[in-house]
């Protein structure tokens, strides 16, 4: 790994760290600050649109604009937000901070800086190495959020003994801007071998995205993607766990336990993928994979006792992630090299807006006794759909390394 590729690795970790840092008090502190329970929601669904928004009109000018450009913008814009939650109660300020900022109320990654990242990485280190180092950037930005999420909670619990819970909170918030200033700095040390090795030319079209020889195969992958997050979106974690609570009465203690478990298993399968990709290719990887993922998915309501749905489950988990550095991987070797960062944008937008849109038809799902086991049903389904339109239609369209 180069000099910059372990700066890229490290402002991942430190930038995941205060997703999951503030992630475990924001409402907490937004509701301390006195707003009521619509005004946080709304507060945290303009986050959501805002960051969505901002990370496409940024990732999809990155490779013209330069990409350490790009990336210390969204830091500054990481910092902005950060500092004008901790210094405002004003509703409709922390809604142009919410809005233009970025904020993560999930710990999930937000803004620019996935896409971009992935395009620099994929700039600075070979071909046949590209599948494995996703994959490890992947889980240390796993861990990353948990010892994040960690940290929060434990210092704030601390505080708490000896200034308020609103003083407390804000102190966990002043910190996520902190670590936006050390993710600026890190952003600057990075050298001009993370930017595009050709002139940037063309996609200076509003609806090009930023991409132009590669526009077909991009919009075809973001279809693609978008109906896969889509499916993905009706077994989110916390529906899936609102499942077993229902179904077989789990509580939340054992629920804990059974999801890290889980998620364990996630991360690890992301490692597989790479040595898996390495004899079959990245298409048939991501493929071959994923559809028995998806029968265990299907399975799984289908069982009559909670060990052997747990059984189906925990299979599942640890095959789920095989398709997840492989499809970014994928995605960034078969497009131009100037094109990559609005590629992994497009494709990363696309995903987001396919899994807002699901949710809210599994809870009506859920609600109902009869249907209790339906999300999973069509989740299940629409993904293998989704599996074999994609290798009917990229079977042939083989990455470099694949190419020999």
């Amino acid at each position: 790994m180069t000099t910059d590729g372990r700066m890229l690795f490290s402002t991942r970790i430190a930038r995941l760290f205060a997703y999951g840092f503030l992630s475990v008090v924001l409402v907490l502190y937004l509701a301390q600050a006195g707003l009521n329970e619509a005004s946080i929601g709304l507060l945290l669904t303009l986050t959501l649109i805002g960051d969505t928004a901002i990370s496409l009109w940024l990732t999809t000018r990155a490779d013209r604009f330069g990409r350490r450009r790009t990336l210390i913008v969204g830091a500054g814009l990481m910092i902005f937000a950060g500092l004008l939650f901790a210094i405002t109660k004003d509703f409709f300020v922390l809604l142009i901070a919410a809005t233009i900022g970025v904020i993560s109320p999930s710990g999930n990654e937000v803004g620019p800086f996935l896409s971009i990242e992935q395009a620099a990485l994929a700039q600075i280190i070979s071909n046949d190495r590209r599948t494995s180092v996703f994959a490890w950037y992947g889980l240390v930005g796993s861990f990353a959020t948990a010892i994040g999420a960690l940290c929060g909670g434990a210092l704030a619990q601390v505080l708490q003994t000896r200034v308020t819970p609103l003083e407390s909170y804000r102190v966990i918030v002043v910190g996520y801007a902190a670590m936006g200033c050390l993710l600026l700095v890190l952003f600057t040390r990075l050298t001009p071998r993370v930017e595009p090795t050709v002139p940037v030319t063309g996609a200076k079209s509003f609806f090009s995205f930023g991409v132009h020889r590669s526009r077909t195969t991009v919009f075809k992958l973001s279809a693609l993607f978008s109906l896969d997050a889509f499916a993905g979106g009706f077994v989110v974690q916390s529906f899936v766990a609102y499942w077993f609570y229902l179904r077989f009465g789990v509580q939340p203690a054992v629920l804990g336990s059974i999801f890290f478990g889980a998620n364990i298993l996630a991360g690890l399968s992301a490692l597989m993928a790479a040595r898996v990709a390495r004899r079959i290719g990245l298409i048939r990887t991501m493929v071959f994979t994923h559809i028995p993922s998806n029968v265990l998915l299907i399975l799984v309501p289908l069982m009559p006792t909670l060990p052997l749905a747990l059984l189906m489950l925990m299979l599942r988990f640890s095959i789920s992630q095989m398709d997840v550095p492989t499809r970014q991987s994928y995605t960034l070797a078969v497009v131009e090299p100037d094109e990559r960062s609005a590629a992994a944008g497009v494709t990363g937008v696309a995903r987001t807006t396919g899994a807002a849109l699901s949710p809210s038809i599994t809870g009506a799902l859920l609600g109902n006794a009869l249907l209790l086991n339906v999300p999973f049903l069509i989740s299940g389904g629409l993904k293998i759909i989704y599996d074999v339109l994609l290798y009917r239609s990229f079977k042939s369209i083989k990455p470099p390394e694949e190419q020999v």
